[in-house]
């Protein structure tokens, strides 16, 4: 059984987006909480700006999730390593699931960039999507990397400072 690995970043909005979509989206993510008549709007403008064309130097946070997509690839050989966005960019979490079941997958695990408690996607949306697809699949193996060990990423970020400090001053 091949196990799928889905990486999930936040996501950002390309630089070269209209200013005037992401404020109409930001308004009608606004409305939608408030009427659920505006969440077929809000669609719409979530679908545009996650379609907008991207380049590494227009969107540079996805380059860079895809750089560690490409890195994470290589730790876990053998693994379909997928990525995926919870705003402004595609392929959605539920997209990326999505695509994984159609592909026969049976295995999934999650895991998130945003490693902090008290982060609305990672502590309560990707849970809440996550159980959704486990009710639609209930044969589906899914686990999600979350909370993440506290000690690990203190240790993970103590090596970073380490590194810094011993590598050579930037000129």
């Amino acid at each position: 059984m091949e196990r799928c690995v889905i990486l999930v970043g936040h996501g950002g909005v390309p630089s070269d987006c209209p200013a005037e979509l992401v404020s109409e989206f930001k308004r009608l993510e606004s409305a939608a909480r408030r009427d659920p008549k505006q969440a077929g709007a809000f669609a719409e403008a979530d679908r545009k700006i996650r379609a907008w064309p991207r380049t590494a130097q227009t969107d540079p946070y996805k380059a860079g999730l895809e750089s560690i997509g490409a890195a994470l690839r290589r730790a876990l050989p053998g693994r379909d390593v997928r990525l995926a966005y919870n705003e402004f960019c595609a392929p959605s979490l539920e997209t990326a699931l999505a695509d994984a079941v159609a592909g026969g997958l049976k295995a999934l695990t999650v895991i998130s960039t945003m490693y902090t408690r008290g982060g609305i996607h990672s502590e309560l949306e990707m849970p809440e999507i996550l159980d959704s697809v486990r009710r639609a699949h209930p044969g589906l193996d899914i686990r999600y990397c979350w909370p993440f060990d506290l000690a690990e990423i203190a240790g993970l970020l103590a090596r970073e400072v380490s590194r810094a400090e011993t590598a050579a001053p930037a000129r």
